[in-house]
């Protein structure tokens, strides 16, 4: 089932965790052993989670590497299916291996 219009996660971030734990992204970048820039990137959204990211997330908040990659993946694909036009493309017929 796919989700209406999945938040990036970096504002999952500062919902769930920040705001509510009255938290800095600096003590949070902090914490997971990254620039307080490169995670101000993810907040803001201009950036996704890396797999590295991921794995820091994961050890730092206690989510699955793979649910902040699986968040990042439905965010982009939610994204790329409102911009991308697919009129253009035509379905091949292809025989079974």
């Amino acid at each position: 089932m796919t989700m209406h219009n999945p938040p990036h996660p970096g504002e999952f971030i500062s919902e769930v965790y920040l705001v509510p734990n009255n938290l800095s992204g600096r003590e949070l970048a902090a914490q997971l052993g990254v620039a307080a820039s490169t995670l101000n990137r993810v907040l803001k959204g201009n950036s996704g989670i890396s797999p590295e990211m991921a794995l820091r997330l994961s050890k730092a908040v206690g989510r699955s590497a793979e649910s902040w990659l699986a968040m990042q993946y439905n965010h982009d694909l939610w994204q790329a299916r409102q911009r991308v036009d697919l009129r253009g493309v035509g379905r091949m017929r292809l025989n079974a291996a």
